[in-house]
């Protein structure tokens, strides 16, 4: 929120992070633009102009009011996707970061430590500094959806660095806006999932080669589990220079293909567990430690998860000290709470407090983006094309519902719950050594996060 004398300033937050500041007139112009573009029939009503000064009552109902809109905005396919919505977004973002536009030089690092450096503009969007690096690589054009670009910080205090690889970009909220997405694509950034897709990458030299490096990455770090036996089998396979073999066999071991995130905090099974979260097979792993010391683990698969949502506050700076927060002593919190089908007739809200609770809503939303295109006989070859040109568009149904300012409210829009299937059996934490089942695919729905907030009296 920003505030002069005579203006006001609103904050575009996506996922709880924020995007930019604009001001009525601003919004005002893009509406008009719309409704010239697409006719007055398509475009959502917009808060009309005061004459007089506003109220504090009624600044808060024009906020909602414009959060409304460019919600209806972004969830309609048409004007959602449109180049004059998403160019106003994206221009915003660099008046409000203050960005000039010049060409620079980024190194992106492969997985094997190699980097390959490419010339950019700093207006340049994600899909533009990926497109460049597939070039530089000789990466064929229909594989390039396959891979995508994270921001990696090495350790607590590193630096960060861009690299390339297989499954999904992440962009912290201080990121540079040349590795910005569009915000309101944000949740179709995955590539996926089913490591069955494995087998397209490795036809081509390059993707082979990217896809081995990850896998051989991801081993070292501990994020693929290995015992003594296997790892003899991989150590062989490597010495001779088989690839595909390597990673056929990296692909039968316990955490492939999944995204491990920093301990964080958790209200299940009780308030204040610390837990790893690990996000793959469709679903959230959870390695939880217990008031007891006692280390438990188990699983939430995303086809039972009915929601979810994420959600963003200030808290005080842990000081010893309760007074309200001010610019200098507060630090912002996110949390992602998602609604979990438990038992047959038994829904419950699970929470985890974490800095990448965006990253593991995008997690989800990709999850469920594979899913759907699966389950209605489409190709994901197609979905990736589709991701890396522009947004896939879901059915109305599948829509991403963005939350409201007050989370907690209900949602009168919302349809009753589904009922889910009755063969799904009941989820409980268990010892480590325990495998996971339930793979039924169920008609939920899943939203993400979008808020919009701001104080003014006028309408400048």
């Amino acid at each position: 929120m920003a505030r002069t004398a005579n203006s006001v300033a609103y904050n575009i937050h996506v996922n709880g992070v924020l995007h930019c500041r604009v001001r009525y007139s601003q919004l005002l112009g893009l509406h008009e633009q719309i409704k010239k573009e697409y006719g007055s029939n398509v475009v959502p009503a917009f808060p009309p102009k005061k004459i007089f000064t506003l109220t504090p009552a009624e600044v808060e109902q024009r906020r909602e009011q414009l959060e409304k809109y460019m919600q209806a905005v972004r969830q309609d396919p048409l004007l959602g996707a449109s180049e004059m919505f998403n160019s106003f977004l994206r221009k915003a973002q660099q008046e409000t970061q203050q960005i000039p536009t010049e060409e620079v030089a980024l190194d992106i690092c492969l997985s094997n430590g190699q980097k390959v450096t490419v010339n950019i503009l700093t207006s340049d969007q994600t899909e533009d500094v990926l497109d460049a690096v597939a070039t530089k690589l000789d990466l064929p054009d229909d594989l390039v959806g396959y891979f995508s670009l994270f921001l990696v910080r090495e350790g607590v205090d590193g630096g960060l660095t861009c690299s390339l690889l297989r499954s999904l970009v992440f962009n912290l909220p201080n990121a540079p806006p040349l590795l910005t997405p569009n915000p309101f694509q944000a949740e179709n950034c995955a590539s996926y999932w089913d490591m069955a897709y494995d087998a397209d990458v490795m036809d081509n030299r390059v993707g082979l080669n990217l896809l081995y490096a990850q896998t051989v990455s991801d081993i070292e770090r501990g994020w693929i589990l290995v015992n003594k036996d296997q790892h003899r089998q991989l150590k062989s396979l490597q010495e001779k220079g088989s690839k595909k073999e390597f990673i056929h066999l990296g692909q039968t071991l316990k955490y492939y293909g999944y995204i491990k995130f920093d301990p964080c905090i958790t209200d299940f099974p009780e308030k204040g567990c610390q837990v790893i979260v690990s996000a793959g097979n469709n679903e959230l792993n959870f390695h939880v430690k217990l008031p007891n010391e006692q280390m438990k683990e188990g699983s939430f698969k995303v086809t039972r998860m009915r929601c979810w949502r994420v959600t963003s506050s200030q808290v005080p700076i842990a000081n010893g000290t309760t007074n309200p927060c001010s610019s200098s002593k507060c630090e912002v919190k996110l949390e992602l709470a998602f609604e979990y089908l438990m038992s047959k007739d038994r829904l419950q809200w699970v929470t985890i407090t974490s800095q990448q609770a965006i990253m593991m809503s995008i997690c989800l939303q990709s999850m469920v983006d594979e899913l759907m295109v699966k389950k209605s006989g489409g190709s994901i070859k197609k979905m990736l094309r589709k991701r890396h040109n522009g947004s896939i568009h879901r059915p109305d149904s599948q829509q991403a519902v963005k939350s409201p300012p007050l989370l907690d409210s209900p949602d009168p829009n919302r349809e009753q719950i589904v009922k889910l299937s009755t063969k799904l059996s009941s989820v409980s934490l268990r010892g480590i050594s325990a495998s996971n089942s339930a793979n039924d695919i169920s008609g939920n729905d899943f939203h993400g996060n979008y808020a919009f907030e701001g104080i003014g009296d006028d309408d400048l």
